[in-house]
C-alpha cells in the first residue's frame, strides 16, 4: 500500500523475449515513440516464429537487428523521487517500528528520519515567525510573553544519510482538499495542531477563509478545527488524554477514574477521517495516576493498586482493536506520535520544576536520558497490531530540545513553568515535517 515500485534496466534481449512471447507490444522507454517503434518492430520479427517456413530468412534479421542497436537500456518503470532519500531510485516505503524507523529503502540507500541531530540554520524553516501566528494559544507563545532569545527558533532537525523536505503548505492543502486530518490525543498533540494551522495559514495570501470553530459549531465538547474553506478541507483536535474513556470530578476539571476497557466516547468524532493522529503519555506521569490506586477500572471493578505501564498496556491493547474494528484502512491513515520528552530540573512539574535557563540544546548524547518506560508499552502495542499504522517516533529528537519549552514566558496566571510543551514556531513543526513527508507517499 505503500506504493511500492519495481525499477531495473533491462537489456535488448529482454524487449527480444518480450515481443517472443507477448501477443501486443507494451514496453516502455525513456522516448516513448522510438520506444513504441521499437516494440512493435521487435514484434514484427517474432512472425517467423509463428510461421516455421520464413524463419531461416527472418533470423539472419534479427541477428544483424541486435548487434546493430547493441546494449541500449529500457527503463521499465520511472518512480516518484522520495521526499527523504536523494538517490533517484528509491523504492519501497518500510514501517518498522521494532527499529523505530520509517525506513526508504533500495540497493543503496536506507535512510532512518528519525536517527539524526539538530543542526543551526538561519531559521526552523516553518514559514512563520514568532509572535505572527494568530492560531497560537498564549501558552505557546513564548514571544509574546517576552522569550527574545531567539535561537532556538533557528535549529533544524538533520536526519544522518538524507534530508527532511521542509513543508510547502500550498501543496499540502492541495493534498488535503476536501479531506479531514484529525489530531487525537493531550495537549502535546494541540501543541502540534496549531503548529500545523500556522504552517499551512503561512501559505495563503488569503487568509480570511480559514475558519476556526470549536465545541457545540463543531463537533461537541473538546472539540476544535481549523476549516480551509477554499480547499474544503479540515484540520481536527479531538481532546483524549487517555485515548480510553476518564470521568472527572463533578464541575472540576480533575479525572476522578480512567475505564481502561472502554475507548474514550468521542471516538465516533473522528473515526472517518481520512488520516488520524494519536498520541497519549504525559498524563500517564501525573501523580494519581501513576500511584494507581483506586484509580483504574475495568467493567464494575476497580483496581486497588495497578502500575502505570500495565495501565497502559490495558489502554494501549483497548485503543489497538477499537482501532482495528472500527478504522477502515482503505481510506484512512492512521499515525502514532510518540513520546515527547520533558526536561524540569530540580522538581516535578508541580513542585518547583524548572527550564528557563536553558538555551541551547543538548550536544553530547550521553547527556540524554533514557527513555521512559512507557515509550516500550506504546512501542510493543502498535508492533503486534494487524491494522498498518505509522510510528513518529519523536522521543530522541525531543530529548535533545532542553531549551524549546515555554518555560516561564507564559500568561502570569499561569504559576508552574512548563517543561513540557513546546514554543511556536518550535520543536512541532518539524513533527508536521515528518508527517507531511509520510502523507505524501501514503494519503
Amino acid at each position: 500500500m505503500y506504493g511500492k515500485y519495481l525499477i531495473y534496466k533491462y537489456p535488448i534481449y529482454t524487449a527480444f523475449f518480450y515481443s517472443l512471447t507477448l501477443k501486443t507490444p507494451c514496453i516502455q522507454r525513456k522516448d516513448p515513440p522510438r520506444l513504441f517503434l521499437l516494440s512493435t518492430l521487435l514484434h514484427s520479427l517474432m512472425e517467423p516464429f509463428r510461421n516455421p517456413s520464413r524463419f531461416f530468412i527472418y533470423f539472419y534479421l534479427i541477428i544483424i537487428f541486435i548487434i546493430a542497436i547493441g546494449y541500449r537500456e529500457i527503463i521499465v518503470i520511472k518512480p516518484k523521487l522520495s521526499p527523504f532519500v536523494k538517490n533517484q531510485y528509491a523504492t519501497t516505503l518500510e514501517i518498522k517500528n521494532q527499529s523505530q524507523a520509517l525506513v526508504y529503502r533500495d540497493k543503496e540507500e536506507i535512510c532512518n528520519i528519525f536517527d539524526g541531530r539538530w543542526v543551526v540554520g538561519r531559521d526552523s524553516g516553518s514559514g512563520y515567525g514568532p509572535g505572527t501566528c494568530p492560531f497560537v494559544e498564549d501558552r505557546f507563545n513564548c514571544f509574546k510573553y517576552g522569550r527574545r532569545d531567539l535561537d532556538y527558533v533557528k535549529w533544524r532537525w538533520k536526519p544522518k544519510d538524507c534530508d527532511l523536505q521542509r513543508i510547502d503548505g500550498k501543496k499540502m492543502l492541495e493534498m488535503l482538499r476536501g479531506k479531514r486530518l484529525a489530531f487525537v490525543g493531550d495537549s502535546l498533540n494541540r501543541n502540534m495542531w496549531e503548529s500545523l494551522a500556522c504552517i499551512l495559514g503561512n501559505s495563503l495570501e488569503n487568509k480570511t477563509n480559514i475558519l476556526q470553530i470549536s465545541g457545540s459549531d463543531f463537533k461537541g465538547e473538546n472539540t476544535w478545527a481549523f476549516v480551509f474553506s477554499d480547499y474544503n478541507c479540515s484540520i481536527e483536535f479531538i481532546q483524549s488524554w487517555y485515548l480510553v474513556e476518564d470521568f472527572k470530578v463533578k464541575n472540576e476539571n480533575r479525572v476522578e477514574k480512567v475505564r481502561l476497557d472502554l475507548i474514550k466516547s468521542n471516538a465516533h468524532h473522528y473515526k472517518d477521517a481520512d488520516a488520524i493522529v494519536f498520541n497519549t503519555g504525559h498524563w500517564w506521569t501525573h501523580d494519581k495516576t501513576s500511584q494507581g490506586k483506586e484509580f483504574y477500572h475495568e467493567g464494575n471493578s476497580s483496581y486497588s493498586q495497578l502500575s502505570t505501564e500495565e495501565a497502559l498496556s490495558k489502554a494501549m491493547r483497548t485503543w489497538a482493536h477499537w482501532v482495528e474494528a472500527h478504522i477502515d484502512i482503505r481510506r484512512t491513515r492512521v499515525f502514532f506520535r510518540g513520546y515527547s520528552s520533558s526536561h524540569f530540573g530540580g522538581g516535578k512539574w508541580n513542585e518547583g520544576g524548572n527550564c528557563h535557563g536553558e538555551t541551547i540544546p543538548v550536544i553530547y548524547d550521553k547527556e540524554l536520558v533514557k527513555a521512559p518506560k512507557l515509550v516500550e508499552v506504546v512501542e510493543s502495542v502498535i508492533e503486534e497490531m494487524k491494522s498498518p499504522v505509522m510510528y513518529l517516533n519523536i522521543t530522541r529528537m525531543t530529548d535533545y530540545r532542553k531549551d524549546g519549552h515555554p518555560s516561564k514566558f507564559q500568561p502570569p496566571e499561569v504559576k508552574n513553568q512548563d517543561c513540557s510543551h513546546w514554543c511556536l514556531p518550535g520543536i512541532p513543526d518539524v513533527w508536521n515535517e515528518m508527517l507531511y513527508a509520510m502523507l505524501l507517499r501514503t494519503l
